[in-house]
């Protein structure tokens, strides 16, 4: 039996979950997520707790069966507490700020790079070195994010570019002369 899919998704207070043909509905401060199942996994709710159950120990219902438990916790998770992820810019004149809802990027191209949040997802610069992203779905916000730090990645000799907050950029050495040349 795997050990994270026979756990119960407990239901904090203030969160409402409807089950209704293969599709879960979570309503919570946060906000409304959805999920579409797959069909072989067969998920209950008593009001207290969520129970998701498998057929047979098949290796794809195996798989399955802790994936569905997963993400139905995340998206109790995130419509209670909600998801951030923070992003710092490091550069001589890189820098980003917010034009209304989309995120505005300056990081050594000719054009600035302006990236829309999707819907749900809120985006903040508390200063013009740091990118906080928010949402209660976990995907989107990891997506999101993904998509800022794709448009200039950290290079490794100098660490410029954009960065998750805590990373580590292995440095590389620059290139180091021989004396005496032929």
């Amino acid at each position: 039996m795997s050990r994270i899919g026979k756990q119960p998704v407990v239901i904090p207070a203030g969160v409402k979950v409807k089950i209704d043909a293969g599709k879960i509905f979570v309503d919570g401060p946060k906000g409304k997520l959805d999920f579409v199942w797959h069909p072989a996994m067969k998920v209950e709710s008593d009001g207290k707790a969520i129970q998701v159950t498998r057929p047979n120990d098949e290796r794809l219902n195996r798989s399955l069966h802790g994936l569905t438990r997963s993400l139905i916790n995340n998206m109790v998770a995130g419509v209670t507490t909600g998801y951030a992820k923070k992003l710092k810019i490091e550069g001589i004149g890189y820098q980003a700020k917010m034009d209304k809802k989309a995120v505005v990027l300056m990081v050594g191209y000719a054009n600035h790079v302006v990236k829309n949040p999707p819907d749900g997802i809120s985006v903040a610069c508390p200063d013009p070195n740091t990118i906080i992203v928010t949402g209660a779905d976990k995907q989107k916000v990891g997506q999101f994010a993904a998509e800022i730090r794709s448009v200039r990645k950290p290079e490794p000799y100098k660490g410029k570019g954009i960065m998750y907050d805590g990373e580590k950029i292995r440095r590389k050495e620059g290139k180091s002369f021989a004396s005496g040349g032929a």
